[in-house]
């Protein structure tokens, strides 16, 4: 086997383990964030909510994701329709991407795309 052989073999060795590394995290820290992404993909739109709306949604019958628990600090993100989320008082919607808007907010609820 030649030096460049070698050195290819083991740049492909290095890739796969890295590959399957990242693939082991997506149930740990590194998947909230692939996770939270899977998320927004499905919303059509988001809205910050206060936090005395949360129990109001429960009683509901929405259950909260469980990513948003796994982020710190712990955040409530509920799946609702359009029209509710249109009712709730004080609620302000915001980009749908990962960004300090988002990531600041303590509540959120989320829209499916129709």
């Amino acid at each position: 086997m030649t030096e460049a052989m070698r050195r290819r073999a083991a740049a492909v060795c290095s890739r796969a383990a890295v590959r399957a590394w990242e693939y082991r995290q997506r149930m740990h820290a590194k998947g909230v964030w692939f996770r939270l992404r899977r998320l927004l993909a499905e919303s059509s739109a988001v809205y910050a909510i206060p936090s005395s709306q949360i129990e109001r949604l429960t009683a509901e019958g929405c259950a909260a994701e469980p990513v948003g628990l796994e982020l710190e600090p712990p955040k409530a993100i509920f799946f609702v329709t359009a029209e509710r989320a249109e009712r709730i008082a004080g609620a302000r919607k915001l980009p749908v991407k990962i960004g300090a808007e988002l990531l600041s907010a303590r509540c959120l609820l989320l829209v499916r795309f129709p």
